[in-house]
């Protein structure tokens, strides 16, 4: 089996690596997090989670005395 040389693999390493950014817009990237935002709004196991993280935020803030 005959090994690549360092700028042969250079070569197929940017190739590779411009088709995957050629693949994905900076636009795609951000409008998505605008597709989520408000997603669990009326979930209550979401507002459950938010309720016990607010309380491990303010134990938190207690503990260190801020």
């Amino acid at each position: 089996m005959v090994q690549a040389t360092l700028e042969e693999r250079l070569y197929e390493l940017e190739k590779t690596f411009a088709s995957i950014i050629s693949g994905s817009s900076s636009a795609d990237v951000k409008k998505h997090w605008r597709d989520v935002v408000g997603f669990f709004d009326d979930d209550p196991i979401a507002k459950a989670i938010d309720e016990e993280g607010r309380k491990i935020r303010q134990a938190d803030r207690q503990q260190s005395g801020s």
